[in-house]
């Protein structure tokens, strides 16, 4: 695998960590490759029951690495080199990270550790959760470089702050802290920094030894209901209901509430 971007396993969490801290963990070919590919994994991997993605050094991601793109322009020309169809086709390759943390069937959770700008603050936004350090901040800074926007941040962001505060928060690129990410709903908490990682890993095994059959299920009324309408939800979530009463981690489950003590949750 490539050493831009690592994994850890520690008690069925999956750490992914963007490593090229550098450059603040810019977006190169290489690390979107990579991330499309280890996500795919990790999404089918049963031993994995929780997935956190993060930066290392004092970065999350600074979005796409803008100074290789502009190195590839002049060589290139205005056009950037390839068929506009081409490109895209590549790029929306590398946007699936976005689909599987978004969609995958177990919970993902960003950890914002320092700055998380335009491609990275989109990948962050597709988590399930997103826990902040203290010294976290976030922009969409697309607008800065004359680009529209990609990995689902349009999509992702106006359904967290509404559709006017998305387009303020994309046209104008302001950088946001923490704490005003906080207060939009961008991110679940905000911890501090000397407690960050320790928070996220609580966080992170927490869920991991939790009922995944059923926050598979959930998972699946959440991103059936962001396009369908009420009705058709209730119908999925009746089905969903049903299909999740018949795990054994249910049937385990409501025995120990019968018996007064904590459910131990297989994943069955």
């Amino acid at each position: 695998m490539s050493d831009v971007v690592l994994t850890s396993t520690e008690d069925s969490v999956l750490v992914i960590t963007l490593n090229r801290p550098e450059s603040l963990n810019a977006m190169n070919p290489e690390m979107l490759d990579t991330l499309a590919a280890v996500a795919a994994k990790a999404a089918d991997d049963p031993a994995v029951r929780c997935v956190v993605i993060t930066g290392a050094g004092r970065a999350f991601c600074a979005g796409g690495d803008v100074k290789a793109m502009a190195e590839s322009n002049e060589r290139a020309g205005s056009s950037g080199g390839g068929g506009l169809v081409s490109r895209a086709d590549v790029l929306r390759q590398q946007e699936e990270v976005s689909r599987l943390l978004h969609e995958m069937p177990k919970p993902t959770i960003a950890a914002v550790n320092g700055v998380a700008a335009g491609a990275g603050l989109s990948v962050a936004l597709a988590a399930d959760l997103r826990i902040a350090s203290d010294q976290a901040r976030f922009t969409t800074a697309f607008a800065k470089v004359g680009f529209s926007g990609d990995f689902g941040g349009t999509w992702l962001l106006q359904r967290l702050v509404g559709p006017m505060r998305a387009r303020e928060l994309y046209f104008l690129s302001d950088i946001l802290d923490a704490n005003r990410a906080l207060e939009l709903g961008i991110v679940s908490r905000v911890v501090p920094h000397d407690q960050f990682w320790a928070e996220t890993m609580a966080l992170a095994k927490r869920l991991a030894s939790g009922p995944t059959l059923a926050y598979a299920r959930m998972k699946d009324n959440f991103v059936y209901g962001e396009t369908n309408t009420f009705a058709d939800t209730l119908t999925r979530e009746a089905e969903n209901m049903i299909a999740s009463g018949q795990t054994e981690d249910h049937r385990n489950a409501a025995r120990a509430f019968v018996e007064k003590r904590e459910p131990v949750f297989q994943g069955r």
